[in-house]
């Protein structure tokens, strides 16, 4: 589990919380490095844009720098690998998912003083750039291209359906703890994906620290305990979800599924 608190989470920048987030579901991750070549990019940029007052043209040159000239750029060919949401393998590929590159953007951002925050937009994580007039502009981490609403709105319409217009909310600044979960939701995919079942069972747990008792993380964690062949833990998890949700078209198939656990021996780990 992370070892700060709730408000100390929020007063780090994300990539931080993402680091010791990380360590937590795989233990042998390299955190100490990550954190070096995040220093040196820093650095690099600084040295590159030190002579840029305007904001505006510092954001346009740190954007130029960390997609052109550096080449980090979206994972087309293998978006769902976990190489995308771990930074130690997005480092060294300069590939990734919005979520990580966009993390990586925020920490540049911040050590530059332009005022980038994070937006959990319903399609996936964006940048939100609020200038000191009060113009508002968003950036699509995955690209480095800005955002028009007109985007925005497609996006969500494709996503929500055709009635569905967007709303102030939808681009509010994000806590990082939510960002944080959406981001062990899609690690604990990919980590599920590539049969890595017992650091998807440490993203479980930890999902469930921001969001105890959700029932259907419970039930994914009950997914991850039957690949587990831990059967009996599974069948509780499994119990736990359709006395919560008990009209889920899923209830139905877990009812089965439970009586066939309960038939396995117990197995000791």
């Amino acid at each position: 589990m992370l070892r700060f608190t709730d408000e100390e989470l929020e007063q780090m920048p994300l990539v931080e919380g993402a680091l010791e987030m990380t360590a937590a579901v795989k233990p042998a991750f390299p955190a100490g490095w990550v954190r070096i070549q995040l220093r040196k990019l820093a650095q690099e940029a600084e040295q590159a844009l030190m002579d840029e007052l305007n904001p505006h043209l510092r954001l346009e040159g740190l954007i130029r720098l960390f997609y052109r000239e550096w080449g980090f750029h979206g994972d087309h060919q293998q978006y769902f690998s976990s190489d995308n949401v771990f930074l130690d393998k997005v480092l060294e590929r300069k590939k990734g998912i919005p979520v990580s590159l966009g993390a990586i953007f925020l920490y540049l951002a911040r050590h530059l003083d332009l005022p980038v925050t994070s937006v959990g937009f319903p399609t996936q994580f964006i940048l939100k750039v609020d200038w000191y007039d009060g113009e508002q502009q968003y950036i699509n981490p995955f690209d480095g291209e800005f955002l028009s609403k007109h985007t925005l709105r497609a996006w969500l319409k494709g996503h929500r359906g055709p009635f569905v217009d967007l709303k102030s909310s939808d681009m509010d600044t994000a806590e990082n703890s939510d960002i944080l979960t959406r981001w062990l939701t899609v690690m604990k995919s990919a980590l599920l994906r590539e049969e890595h079942f017992a650091d998807a069972l440490r993203c479980s747990d930890m999902v469930l620290s921001f969001r105890p008792g959700d029932p259907h993380e419970i039930r994914d964690r009950g997914y991850i305990y039957q690949q587990l062949e831990c059967s009996h833990v599974a069948a509780m998890d499994y119990e736990y979800f359709i006395e919560q949700c008990p009209e889920d078209p899923a209830a139905e198939l877990l009812k089965l599924q439970v009586e066939a656990l309960h038939e396995e021996p117990v197995t000791l780990h």
